[in-house]
């Protein structure tokens, strides 16, 4: 579409604006006009949405039929229902009379819903039969009716997300974005945030008779960098407030900083992507993934660290208790092997343990035995045999080979780890999938981190 075909249609509707992403927008608006497809319309909240669907209206061969504007996100959800489709009389509580309902006073015509993420889950279902066959039932009734409407959706949420978590159909989703068209916010269209400024303050000026405002050079530059959550309704409320609040006409950095908000998360300066840019952002979030992954793996080094640090600190006191009992069964300082006089047997069973018998010691009212021998306690001896060095060694090189496989792991669960991100990024050609995937992609590594460090742990455990 031309230029001038363009601009006809910003007049008419008084749209103000030259960036690419409302150009784009609007002659999307008008290509798909003539035709019966669902349309959807994405942007975040206060970009003007609603302008969209008018233009599709007056523009469609039902331009002559009713039009419908319809905030589903203002309509109670017991209510919903019956506001769409319409009740018989005596259906529910306060149903003292029938009730057409949106669709079936729309007919011929066109319904916009607004916020169409909020709808609840049974009236998702009711749409998309009506989208799909031009059907529906009303409330309490049991009469097919019949009903020739287009549907024009809009959403500020992430669809993709509310469809991942349940919370929106994801047949209906494909039904109503069968055309997608992109509002792009305040923050990316350039200079039109200061023709957008300007028109808000002619407005002021001949609603309330006051001297229109100006800006000065810099603090044009702060309107250009400011990040704008609000988007265009933001914009609209800022203005106003300098055109009835500040003393000065020309408003200069200090003053508009004054009226623009000061909190962390709305003075960030905006990020506004570039032409051909689109790998750069692919590249960006492949890195970010790489660097939460290393991340991870330096969290499984730092307790395979203090997993050995634990093990040494047990095989050190097993090697005390065992240097505090029997070393071997050989007389120890030439003393005879003898039975110990006074110690009664335990759970039935002689004196001597193992096959090892205590030297006799006679002459004592109060037997002292030297440390090789253990301890003393009631009558009963509690002693541990020493690893001789063959024992010990056997234990070092299955130590060893245990830590060598752990490492493997480590290596073979960050090669996992990069497979996963490679291919869920092939998988979506490089886009972003919203919060949801993201959070459920980590939440996968860390269950295989988890799996593999609570094994590791069995192992130490079962020692």
């Amino acid at each position: 579409m031309d230029n001038s075909e363009l601009q006809k249609i910003k007049q008419r509707y008084n749209i103000v604006g030259n960036s690419d992403g409302l150009n784009r927008a609007l002659d999307v608006a008008l290509q798909v006009a003539p035709t019966d497809l669902s349309v959807l319309i994405i942007g975040e909240s206060g970009v003007g949405k609603e302008i969209i669907p008018r233009v599709i209206h007056d523009n469609s061969p039902r331009r002559r039929e009713r039009y419908f504007a319809i905030n589903c996100g203002s309509i109670p959800e017991g209510t919903i229902d019956s506001e769409l489709f319409g009740h018989e009389k005596g259906s529910f509580t306060g149903a003292i009379g029938e009730s057409e309902g949106y669709f079936g006073i729309a007919n011929k015509g066109t319904i916009f819903l607004d916020e169409v993420g909020e709808l609840p889950i049974q009236t998702q279902a009711r749409l998309l039969r009506v989208l799909e066959t031009g059907e529906y039932i009303r409330v309490g009734g049991t009469e097919i009716r019949k009903t020739d409407v287009r549907i024009v959706a809009a959403t500020n949420v992430n669809m993709r997300k509310a469809v991942s978590e349940g919370k929106f159909r994801e047949d209906l989703y494909y039904r109503l974005n069968t055309i997608p068209i992109q509002m792009p916010p305040l923050r990316e269209r350039g200079n039109d945030i200061l023709l957008l400024f300007r028109l808000f303050a002619m407005q002021m000026a001949e609603k309330y008779r006051l001297p229109k405002i100006s800006l000065t050079e810099d603090a044009k530059a702060l309107m250009l960098k400011y990040k704008w959550p609000g988007n265009v309704r933001q914009l609209k409320n800022i203005t106003e407030q300098m055109s009835v609040l500040s003393r000065e006409r020309e408003i200069n950095l200090e003053t508009l900083s004054q009226f623009i908000p000061r909190d962390e998360e709305t003075t960030q300066l905006a990020t506004i992507p570039q032409a051909g840019n689109e790998q750069h952002s692919y590249e960006s979030e492949r890195e970010m993934l790489y660097k939460i992954l290393y991340e991870l793996r330096g969290n499984v080094s730092d307790l395979r660290r203090e997993m050995k640090s634990l093990r040494d600190q047990l095989d050190e006191a097993r090697g005390l208790s065992g240097a505090n009992g029997f070393s071997h069964p050989k007389n120890i300082s030439g003393m005879p092997p003898a039975t110990v006089s006074g110690v009664p047997s335990v759970s039935g069973m002689p004196a001597s343990v193992s096959g090892i018998t205590s030297p006799s010691v006679s002459g004592m009212s109060e037997p002292h035995y030297p440390s090789e021998f253990g301890n003393l306690q009631e009558g009963r001896i509690y002693a541990e045999p020493r690893r001789d060095a063959e024992d010990i060694e056997a234990e070092e090189i299955k130590d060893m080979e245990n830590e060598n496989e752990s490492e493997n792991e480590s290596l073979n669960l960050s090669e996992l780890s990069r497979q996963m991100i490679e291919r869920a990024l092939e998988r979506n050609n490089g886009n972003r999938t919203g919060i949801a995937h993201f959070k459920a992609f980590l939440s996968e590594i860390q269950n295989v981190q988890h799996q593999r460090l609570r094994g590791v742990i069995r192992a130490w455990e079962a020692r």
